[in-house]
């Protein structure tokens, strides 16, 4: 024998408020929608019909009255008491355009805040208006009701507890909030709050009229005055709007906080996903008619026209970079200033992006600031440090030796000078390597460098125990005393050493067949037109040149911004110490 299901309405409400809503707020978006719905409806068999939502609350009583089209009493008892029934979708169950509604369960939200529901109605073809009383138990009942006029109003009572959604001040907010771009007008007790449409509506109001317009609502929504507005057209979506830029800097990391409309009614102030990652430097707010919502109302579904939308809306943003490149190089300027890490980003996969920050974004070079299109320009091929560390440590030195460098070791910067060929393929880029530096420091005269060897074969043994070969060589600054150079082979043999000496017996064997020969290890430049250099290399003591050389070490890895080891800091204390003791002289014992 087939049954029916029985439905809980109590544990059916529980469920929207604290799964399916975010907040029991959604009632009056809920309400408003169906009004606006019926409007729609009516307006669509009668052109001329009045189009109005009016509501009153009295702080424990809220009516919302519309001059829509209204129910008989056959569709009160299909549609009002049957979860999930709605006349807002076709005979095979998908959602009619013209609608915001469709899941056929917004009137449920009001038990999110009331007990009991009326509805007084009246269908548009002359049947006899009706009443109907729906309570949160399940229960309901029909009766004959006395109202001439087509459309429907429905009385909702505060429930104990709720009666704060019902105060006047939070029902013109909820109001204002959810149905400010609506079509037809709406009143708060006889206050109006909709009926203007959108800001970015196509009217007859000057240029600057609408621009100012347009200004001063990102003002009251969004607290700021943006840099700049880009209208946004999307028409496979029936998508129109704005996005504001930003006039600060933005994290990447932080939501967007768009605000979505669907058909003229708030759909999310945070929608999430509605335009591309680098876009970080925009917030938008549009309206669309074919974006689908999720069941709540309060986001957008994420398929396939949803990824349309954002690639077209990528694209306009994009133009409007491109085009104020040509237009006003000025302001071009002021914004990549702030929003620079938006627009690196793009250049990571788009040719026009990449040419615009090829142009216009200065880049850190040991030569000066410029950008790298002057960088090429001046010098030809582009030689980049990867880290910024890199760069610091031999800027100074890549400038006396006549080298240009880039420092790319900021977000993106290495990428991007890596991608340029995309635009000139006969531009050689090449990252500078320590060792090539190694190569343009001159080496010592022969029999200077000959009567150093004792001095080298003491140093060396000190710097043995770190992994560190000593070098001499003769290059400007003359005031930079010793450089720390170590390449990508020798970063990793450093690495693996150290992972080695905590790993266990089974897994330094097998660490060490990745070890390489010793002509790998990080080099100790020291420079012998340095004066102090050339007084270091004048002791005699095995153990005062020990000292000093580690010393100088520890100043390399201080000014090239490398980690320091345990053992390095060790060092680092042992020498201080040490040249302190021998500066200082011992007192006599009395």
């Amino acid at each position: 024998m087939d049954r029916t299901f029985q439905v809980d309405l109590r544990g059916v409400v529980d469920l929207l408020s604290h799964h399916l809503y975010s907040s029991p707020r959604v009632y009056l978006r809920e309400l408003l929608q169906n009004a606006v719905d019926a409007v729609t409806a009516r307006r669509a068999v009668e052109p001329g019909a009045p189009a109005a939502i009016a509501i009153d609350t009295t702080g424990t009583t809220l009516t919302i009255t519309d001059t829509g089209i209204g129910l008989s009493e056959e569709q009160v008892h299909e549609l009002l008491a049957t979860i999930g029934r709605s006349s807002k979708r076709d005979e095979l169950g998908f959602a009619r355009h013209e609608f915001l509604g469709q899941f056929g369960i917004g009137l449920l939200s009001a038990f999110l805040v009331a007990d009991e529901v009326t509805v007084l109605t009246r269908a548009h073809t002359g049947a006899p208006a009706v009443k109907w009383v729906g309570r949160a138990d399940g229960t309901y009942r029909i009766a004959a009701a006395d109202r001439a006029e087509t459309g429907t109003t429905v009385v909702l009572t505060a429930r104990a507890g709720a009666e704060s959604w019902f105060a006047g001040p939070t029902v013109l907010e909820l109001a204002t909030l959810y149905g400010s771009m609506l079509p037809f007008p709406v009143t708060v007790g006889g206050r109006r709050v909709a009926g203007d449409g959108p800001p970015w509506r196509a009217d007859e109001r000057p240029a600057g009229q609408r621009l100012a317009d347009l200004v001063g609502y990102a003002q009251d929504t969004f607290d700021f005055t943006p840099f700049d507005v880009v209208e946004l057209d999307v028409p496979q979506a029936g998508l129109t709007g704005v996005a504001y830029v930003l006039p600060f800097q933005a994290n990447p990391a932080e939501r967007a906080g768009h605000r979505v409309y669907l058909k003229r009614m708030l759909l999310t102030e945070s929608a999430d996903g509605l335009l591309p990652g680098w876009a970080f430097f925009a917030r938008c707010v549009i309206d669309a008619a074919e974006l689908r919502p999720t069941a709540s109302r309060e986001a957008l579904y994420d398929d396939g026209l949803l990824e349309e939308v954002r690639e077209a809306l990528g694209a306009q943003l994009r133009g409007w970079l491109v085009g104020l490149a040509a237009t006003d190089p000025g302001r071009l300027a002021r914004f990549l200033g702030v929003h620079h890490l938006g627009v690196k980003a793009l250049a990571l996969h788009d040719d026009d992006m990449l040419a615009l920050v090829d142009e216009w974004l200065p880049l850190e070079t040991n030569m000066g600031r410029m950008t790298l299109g002057e960088f090429r320009a001046r010098h030809g091929r582009i030689r980049y440090t990867s880290t910024a560390e890199d760069f610091r440590q031999l800027a100074a030195v890549a400038s006396a030796q006549g080298l240009a460098v880039v420092n790319g070791g900021y977000t993106y910067d290495s990428e991007i000078i890596a991608r340029l060929p995309a635009l000139d393929p006969d531009l050689v880029v090449q990252r500078l390597e320590p060792g090539e530096v190694m190569t343009r420091l001159a080496p010592l005269d022969p029999g200077v460098e000959l009567g150093l060897r004792p001095f080298l074969a003491n140093a060396q043994r000190a710097m043995d125990r770190l992994g560190c070969e000593v070098v001499l060589r003769a290059f400007d600054p003359a005031a930079l005393s010793v450089l720390y150079l170590i390449d990508r082979d020798a970063a990793f043999q450093s690495e693996l050493k150290a992972t080695r000496a905590k790993a266990d017996q089974l897994w330094a064997g097998v660490l060490a067949a990745f070890e390489k020969p010793a002509e790998d290890r990080p080099r100790l430049v020291l420079n012998h037109r340095n004066a102090l250099v050339r007084r270091i290399c004048a002791l005699t003591d095995p153990a005062m040149v020990g000292l000093a050389v580690e010393a100088l070490y520890g100043q390399a890895l201080l000014l090239g911004y490398h980690p320091i080891r345990p053992a390095d800091a060790a060092l680092l204390n042992r020498s201080f110490l040490g040249l302190l003791e021998a500066a200082v002289p011992q007192e006599d014992n009395q």
